[in-house]
């Protein structure tokens, strides 16, 4: 069956968008998390046609921003009669956002329904798919109502109706019994990748996660170092399916580059569950590279962003090398500011492939295991065995000889039985 996420947004719909001004949102006179709200809409295709900023001094448990404040939103709504949605900068418990739908008669979606929509938006393959609508069917589960009837024709055999249930008692059956299928299914990819990265690790082949907060650069150093064909927009979330390609770096090193999901802002803990399957990938990674934009104004903020999250999916002890992109649009001093901070980044920019070698010379020096050299000495005939370890291993100080063919190869261990006999053996070891 084709996989189907479900957007619940019509194209350009009218949007009044709801920011606050708190300590965690500002830098400076900027509101920089309502910059990134502003940023998301306009992403999802929805035409903002007002917005406001509230100072709050203490939330509201009923609707967030108190009764005066939304008799406030109600009238400037009231100015737009094709208005019908209202963007808070927030995540509303489920009173908050019933009792908000209830007083201004309007749809109400919270910065988290905001991401989860632009997900179903941009969800491509099949598992991306499966991981929006897992992490969709989380979010919604607590907020069903009786209206919820698009469940019974998409979902229809899931449960029957029994004896004085009620509509939204079956519908959240349903939603309950689909979102068991999709975590047994994602359980599934993640048992898959699990037997992919340990053909990768029989093969010598090191993994490299690319990770970053979203549109920081990452797929336009996928691109230019692997000539890959992931998405490339300036917006939030271009791309949402995780891509590996492979790279030979010199000496034969084989990399295996992955682009894996941006992250963001307050980044939903149910979107961090669905997508367990792709993050993984930074989890179990050689190495990660964090991209991060050197150019962005809370390029600080944006870091510690994705530190959360790695922190949060067990990533955090991983060798990991800081990348500062998009070094081609920094001034002199911003350079020296942010070199200070951070004394052991790259600097580099994917769009002009600058400083790629010093990228790629940091991820060979990082990688988990040291692995160990072998002296091997070949007859001057064996150039097929030669051949053999350059196509699987890295290869180095390579000698032809009268009488012999030296060198020197880090070996698989599915090869190191063939070539162990050899081996060149060290003054007083045994034969």
């Amino acid at each position: 069956m084709k996989q189907k996420t479900f957007s619940t947004l019509p194209i350009k719909e009218q949007a009044l968008l709801i920011g606050f001004q708190e300590a965690g949102n500002m830098i400076g006179e900027r509101n920089v998390s309502f910059e990134e709200l502003s940023a998301l809409a306009e992403t999802a295709g929805l035409e903002t046609v007002l917005k406001t900023e509230i100072k709050l001094r203490d939330i509201n448990p009923a609707t967030y921003i108190g009764a005066g404040k939304v008799k406030e939103l109600a009238e400037l709504g009231a100015e737009f009669p094709d208005l019908h949605l209202y963007i808070f900068d927030t995540e509303l418990s489920n009173a908050q956002h019933k009792n908000l739908e209830d007083a201004l008669q309007a749809k109400i979606m919270d910065r988290t329904g905001l991401i989860l929509e632009i997900f179903a938006q941009r969800a491509r393959t099949k598992e991306g798919k499966l991981q929006v609508e897992c992490a969709q069917l989380s979010y919604l589960l607590p907020r069903l109502t009786g209206l919820w009837s698009h469940l019974s024709r998409q979902y229809a055999g899931a449960g029957t109706k029994g004896p004085g249930e009620t509509q939204l008692e079956l519908d959240k059956r349903k939603a309950r019994a689909r979102l068991q299928r999709l975590r047994e299914e994602l359980a599934d990819i993640r048992s898959n990748r699990e037997l992919q990265r340990k053909a990768r690790q029989k093969s010598r082949e090191t993994a490299v996660a690319l990770v970053g907060y979203t549109n920081a650069g990452k797929s336009t150093l996928m691109n230019a170092l692997t000539k890959a064909d992931v998405l490339v927009e300036d917006k939030l979330f271009a791309t949402l399916d995780p891509t590996s390609r492979l790279y030979k770096a010199k000496n034969n090193e084989q990399l295996v580059f992955i682009d894996t999901v941006g992250f963001i802002r307050h980044l939903p803990h149910g979107l961090v569950e669905a997508f367990k399957a792709t993050l993984e990938e930074a989890e179990k990674a050689d190495v990660i590279v964090h991209v991060a934009d050197a150019s962005a104004p809370d390029t600080i903020e944006q870091i510690k962003a994705v530190e959360k999250v790695l922190s949060e999916i067990g990533a955090d002890k991983n060798p990991r090398i800081l990348a500062l992109n998009k070094k081609d649009a920094l001034s002199f001093a911003r350079y020296h500011e942010l070199k200070a901070m951070y004394p052991e980044a790259v600097f580099i920019s994917a769009k002009e492939k600058d400083n790629f070698e010093a990228l790629l010379d940091l991820i060979l020096e990082k990688r988990k295991a040291p692995r160990p050299w072998a002296k091997l000495r070949f007859p001057p005939d064996r150039g097929d065995l030669v051949a053999k370890l350059f196509a699987r291993c890295t290869v180095r100080d390579l000698e032809y000889k009268e009488d012999a063919i030296t060198l020197e190869a880090e070996i698989p261990k599915d090869l190191r039985a063939e070539f162990f006999p050899y081996r060149e053996k060290s003054q007083g070891e045994e034969s």
